[in-house]
């Protein structure tokens, strides 16, 4: 139990509540600065990030295009444009974008000062040992999760966009999408990308909970395997060197969190 401040005592429950709305609030205000800081900076976060995947010169699509003239594969991304064009159909809808993707870029940037508070709520449960961990523990899962969301950026959004805007059930439809439409794909990808980094982290507790073991994890390697396989297949166009892009950081994911189980399965526990 965490310890009261005032009295030196077990907190109640109470107190949890207490603590655990401080933490929310200065969260949400750490989300707000950075959102803040983002929409300052909007023009250049639209045009130069958000829309850069749109171009057909952006660096995903010119070094796909050199590996398939290279290695003589499929030349999908070699295109001179994406054949699609974004557009806002409500009267308050770049505005409403604008303050949204400032949100959503704000929580981004926040990330590792929300793990920071989250780490000081959760400390008191530890051991001493693992509450010296405190520094590794924000810079490892903030590093994982950024390095998600630059996975996410790079290589699932322009893959998923080059897929879907070449996509076509007739010559007589015009792609012509909705803004949101647009955001949310990019929103969606980034985020669910960095979460899923965040797998060694998860089996971690997990494992230290006892809910998961490394020969659990082992015993359904080759159904993570098929379903990595999959996500793959449908997000890249049909040749090896894209598929593998994506499938073996997905695949070393999933062997770190085996180490890990297994380290922490070995782990005696220790008292304080």
């Amino acid at each position: 139990m965490a310890k009261n401040k005032n009295t030196g005592g077990e907190m109640s429950f109470l107190d949890h509540l207490e603590e655990l709305r401080w933490i929310l609030v200065r969260s949400c205000a750490a989300i707000l600065i950075g959102a803040v800081v983002a929409f300052v900076f909007s023009r250049e976060i639209f045009d130069d990030i958000i829309f850069a995947p749109k171009r057909a010169d952006f660096i995903t699509y010119r070094i796909f295009c050199d590996l398939a003239n290279k290695y003589d594969l499929d030349k999908s991304f070699c295109v001179t444009e994406l054949p699609f064009a974004v557009i806002s159909r409500t009267m308050d809808g770049q505005f409403s974008t604008d303050i949204w993707t400032a949100i959503t870029a704000g929580l981004i940037l926040a990330f590792p000062f929300i793990l920071w508070q989250v780490w000081k709520f959760i400390a008191p449960a530890l051991y001493d040992n693992e509450r010296k961990n405190a520094v590794s523990f924000i810079v490892f899962t903030s590093l994982l999760f950024f390095l998600g969301v630059l996975f996410g950026y790079y290589l699932i959004m322009p893959l998923s966009i080059n897929f879907l805007a070449n996509y076509t059930i007739s010559k007589e439809v015009i792609n012509n999408v909705d803004l949101d439409s647009y955001l949310s794909l990019i929103k969606t990808t980034v985020i669910s990308c960095g979460l899923v980094f965040e797998m060694p982290i998860i089996i971690y507790f997990l494992a230290k909970l006892g809910l998961v073991t490394a020969s659990f994890l082992r015993k359904y390697r080759r159904y993570a395997l098929v379903i990595i396989l999959i996500v793959a297949a449908v997000v890249t166009p049909p040749d090896v060197v894209s598929q593998m892009t994506v499938t073996i950081p997905l695949v070393i994911l999933y062997e770190a969190s085996i180490l890990i189980a297994a380290r922490m399965n070995k782990t005696p526990k220790t008292t304080e």
